[in-house]
């Protein structure tokens, strides 16, 4: 199956092992996959931004990685890769901090870094570490501050006072300034106060699971907020993230390998052979999606990853 679409691809490096492994064992195949990741051309790798595993059926003593110091570690030895954050909750971290954080990062790793952040919604996890939960229009609200206190920290010379409804900074300065600047990519999907936000704020819209049609709504909600802004919504960018791919020779072995992924949801995964899952990934780069968060779910093993390397990711390319 040929396509005309382009599009580029990352791997959702796993925050917690879902096969009983010991710390050991999972460093280990993160490492093995991503090995593969860089050799199969993938553009991108990314983290996600949890403490304790957060699939309700996983074991909260299982071992859990940190996004930030993950990232950094896996970006400096994985150097043909984009390190993204897929996505960070704002309240963990001081906006301020978080802004000198992700700028040291882009310094270190020039024009690799994507900063995605979202609201947080983890609500368990908030309340065991002892950061208060509100509820969303306030996180919401929260997340603006933190935004624009990123941004005018990265672009803004001299220093910045910035006073915000939950936010504030005053004289504070930051260098290096990150050259490239970071795009800022934010998740969600509240169509009311989430959706306006990232019409207002965001360089990439990214979205978690859900379904095709899911996603063609929340464009075109997200599309209205921008006429209402007078912005073009085509200068964001749109990636998804899907939590269940599973891609093998024939269809029957790609559907049982979806089916005992903890995170398969028939409405969201991707499951066939590379005909089949590269004609699904055509329908969401019809949409305008042009960047993929993809979780593989035979891992630990590489067969489905190298095979969706071979196989799918070249058709999506162009010299």
């Amino acid at each position: 199956m040929a396509t005309d679409a382009t599009a580029q691809f990352g791997w959702r490096v796993p925050d917690f092992p879902t096969d009983g492994s010991n710390s050991r064992d999972f460093r280990a195949q993160i490492e093995e996959n991503l090995a593969a990741v860089q050799e199969g051309g993938f553009a991108s790798a990314w983290v996600a931004d949890h403490f304790v595993p957060w699939a309700t059926w996983q074991d909260v003593e299982t071992d859990t990685v940190e996004c930030l110091t993950t990232l950094t570690y896996l970006a400096a030895r994985y150097q043909a890769l984009t390190w993204g954050t897929v996505v960070l909750s704002q309240s963990y971290r001081n906006p301020a901090l978080l802004a000198k954080m992700i700028a040291t990062l882009a310094w270190l790793a020039p024009g690799r870094v994507i900063f995605g952040i979202g609201a947080g919604w983890k609500d368990d996890e908030y309340l065991a570490y002892g950061y208060e939960f509100p509820p969303a229009p306030v996180r919401i609200a929260q997340l603006e501050d933190t935004v624009e206190i990123v941004r005018r920290l990265w672009t803004t010379p001299g220093p910045v006072t910035y006073e915000g409804r939950h936010y504030s900074i005053h004289d504070a300065h930051l260098q290096p300034k990150p050259n490239p600047v970071p795009p800022i990519m934010i998740g969600g999907s509240g169509e009311r106060l989430m959706l306006r936000l990232i019409a207002k704020h965001a360089d990439w819209y990214n979205l978690p699971g859900n379904s095709l049609e899911t996603y063609r709504r929340k464009l075109e909600v997200l599309a209205r907020h921008c006429a209402d802004i007078g912005r073009d919504p085509a200068t964001i960018r749109k990636s998804w993230a899907c939590e269940c791919v599973a891609v093998a020779p024939s269809s029957d072995e790609a559907q049982r390998m979806a089916r005992s992924s903890p995170f398969y949801e028939p409405e969201n995964a991707i499951a066939g052979t590379p005909d089949e899952v590269a004609a699904t990934l055509a329908q969401w780069t019809a949409l305008g999606v042009d960047h993929f968060q993809l979780r593989f779910a035979d891992f630990p093993r590489t067969d489905g990853l190298r095979l969706f390397a071979r196989e799918v990711l070249p058709r999506f390319t162009r010299a």
